[in-house]
């Protein structure tokens, strides 16, 4: 047998080896969690209890999608979450909301409270014709009120759309469990006024968005 013959042997049982003592997935999950743990502090109000995941979370962070069962279970649990606007005011005031699309502050370790937030619905949506630079990971909700027939959000017949909205506003798993949106009520991110104001500018005829 030849050197090289005897380097190839040597190289695959080298390999062999290494690949039966390679560590199983769970245990790299478990060595990657103690990284990401130890990897972050408290500091200000950005703690580390923001690393903890709730069913929705874990689901849809595998490398996996949810089956079909925990899917609707998580929108299921999701849709319990939702908080339904008092006295049934589901609309504030559109300038207000417009203000909020495009502000995309908060939530850092420097801001003294977690409120008043922005909404950075721009980041993600276009809104306004008006404006040209915005995201596309989800849709365009450009005329969001007038294609959906909206004329009236006081009116019966908008009641299922206009619930609609709130409630993927509020938790956006309720809808579809491994939604990249964030659930702005359930994360406390946005107040309920504020979310009032999103309302308005996606739904009062009156916005530009409806124009």
């Amino acid at each position: 047998m030849n050197k090289s013959s005897i380097f190839t042997i040597a190289a695959a049982g080298a390999i062999a080896a290494g690949c039966a003592s390679m560590p199983s997935s769970q245990e790299l999950d478990s060595q990657a969690q103690a990284i990401i743990t130890a990897s972050f502090r408290d500091q200000g109000i950005a703690t580390v209890d923001r690393l903890n995941q709730d069913l929705g979370q874990r689901a849809c962070s595998s490398d996996k999608p949810p089956s079909e069962a925990l899917a609707k279970e998580i929108e299921a649990a999701s849709l319990a979450t939702i908080q339904w606007p008092a006295g049934g005011q589901y609309l504030g005031d559109w300038r207000e909301g417009e203000k909020l699309a495009q502000n995309g502050r908060g939530m850092t370790w420097t801001d003294a409270s977690p409120a008043n937030n922005g909404g950075n619905c721009y980041n993600c949506h276009q809104i306004s014709k008006s404006e040209i630079s915005f995201g596309t990971i989800g849709p365009s909700l450009y005329q969001y009120g007038k294609l959906r027939g909206v004329s009236d959000p006081a009116s019966p017949t908008s009641a299922a759309i206009v619930q609609y909205t709130w409630g993927k506003l509020w938790n956006s798993k309720a809808y579809a469990a491994c939604s990249n949106m964030p659930r702005f009520g359930h994360a406390g991110l946005l107040k309920e006024q504020q979310l009032r104001d999103i309302m308005a500018l996606l739904l009062d005829p009156k916005s530009p968005v409806n124009q």
